[in-house]
């Protein structure tokens, strides 16, 4: 008889962006102590989520076990401009550590911030192997960017094969048939509507099914999907960014959303390709001025 899954709520809120709902049903009864240590690296990852760096920063100490370790690095990483140096050269150190280079947190870690660095091959040569439905997904995300949809399917099969009902297997196919397009946006639009029947509305099912909803055309419904996001959080990155580009599809406005991106984001592509646009517009001018 299989064993009750007493994080599986837990993860799913975590998995689907209900962020401060993980948090506060992480009060989870007789758990082992590495069901101990993976609730604590849930809950952590979620106040990094909703940007609470610090807090992490200063309640996991030196003596924490390596996921955690590994979680505080993410926060490190995230906190500031500052300290991103230090913390790749603390993570490659970690990384080639035999006692701890292979613990799957630590690897998931790795990717993270290896994809947020646009460094992709560095990212897989410590995410490939697998051994997590986070890291299968994460391999999606990160072929994804890579713009190999043919490699990510392959990993969407092994996620299908283990388990297909599964929240991360679901969503990597939602991702994977966003880049693919064409036909499968209606069936990225089912599963990001199945969720909104099972589960609380997040911000990222509702930009999910925004960006379904703006691929098809339909710039109205995804204005409306998007507000609602707004309303959950008024400083998600994806929220705003998607929000200009539906803007500007509906001939409204967009400044306010743009100006809000990079008080909130400033690192943010959208905001950077912006910046670079601006300024190629402005050196044409000086050349006809």
């Amino acid at each position: 008889m299989a064993t009750p899954d007493h994080l599986f709520s837990l993860r799913n809120n975590f998995y689907l962006g209900a962020y401060q709902a993980a948090i506060n049903n992480s009060d989870v009864p007789n758990l082992s102590q590495e069901d101990s240590i993976e609730r604590d690296s849930l809950v952590y990852r979620s106040y990094i989520a909703l940007g609470s760096y610090q807090l992490v920063i200063s309640e996991i100490d030196s003596s924490a076990p390596t996921p955690l370790q590994a979680v505080k690095l993410l926060a490190a990483y995230l906190s500031g401009p500052d300290q991103k140096e230090s913390t790749i050269s603390s993570l490659k150190e970690w990384l080639g550590d035999s006692a701890i280079g292979n613990n799957p947190v630590l690897r998931l870690i790795a990717g993270i911030i290896f994809m947020h660095e646009q460094d992709y091959n560095e990212a897989l040569k410590h995410t490939n192997t697998g051994g997590t439905m986070e890291l299968h997904a994460l391999n999606v995300q990160i072929f994804l960017k890579m713009y190999r949809s043919d490699f990510a399917e392959k990993q969407l099969k092994i996620m299908q094969q283990i388990d297909e009902d599964h929240t991360l297997t679901q969503l990597a196919n939602a991702w994977l048939n966003l880049a693919v397009g064409g036909s499968k946006i209606q069936e990225a639009y089912l599963i990001f509507q199945d969720f909104c029947e099972k589960y609380p509305m997040t911000g990222l099912i509702l930009n999910g099914k925004a960006v379904c909803c703006m691929q098809m055309g339909h710039f109205d419904e995804a204005e409306s999907l998007l507000l609602e996001a707004l309303n959950k959080d008024a400083k998600d990155a994806e929220t705003l960014a998607n929000l200009i580009v539906c803007s500007l599809h509906l001939g409204k406005q967009s400044s306010r959303y743009l100006s809000q991106l990079k008080l909130s984001h400033p690192d943010h592509m959208l905001v950077k390709r912006t910046a670079a646009d601006e300024e190629s517009f402005d050196r044409a001018l000086q050349t006809v001025a």
